[in-house]
């Protein structure tokens, strides 16, 4: 099952295509959008104490929700740009991951893998 459905990407290629904005979706400006939303999505929650962060994600959810929208929107115009199928690409760094990071090592750790 694909991470964001089909129709969905659908009516996202849509809404770029009747504004005619494919012509400014370069993989470099998708990426620096794309971190530009992640600090949007990030200073929801600056400043917040982790005691305040329960009250502050139900106060908060509409704006946060919006930001992580915005994230995923960024997200599957790169992939579908670049033809690379999300839960694919995904799956493998899982793959990656698991080996960067084995069980016995990394259980319960913050540890960057090359330091465990």
């Amino acid at each position: 099952m694909p991470f964001i459905a089909k129709d969905i990407l659908e009516k996202l290629l849509e809404f770029r295509r009747e504004r005619d904005w494919e012509k400014f979706h370069t993989p470099k400006n998708l990426s620096a959008t794309l971190s530009v939303e992640v600090a949007e999505l990030l200073e929801c929650f600056q400043w917040a104490k982790d005691s305040e962060l329960r009250e502050l994600v139900v106060s908060e959810r509409t704006a946060i929700e919006d930001e992580i929208a915005d994230i995923v929107i960024l997200v599957s115009d790169l992939c579908h740009d670049l033809s690379s199928e999300l839960d694919v690409v995904v799956r493998s760094k899982i793959e990656k991951d698991r080996h960067k990071y084995p069980v016995h090592l990394a259980h319960g750790s913050s540890t960057k893998y090359d330091r465990l």
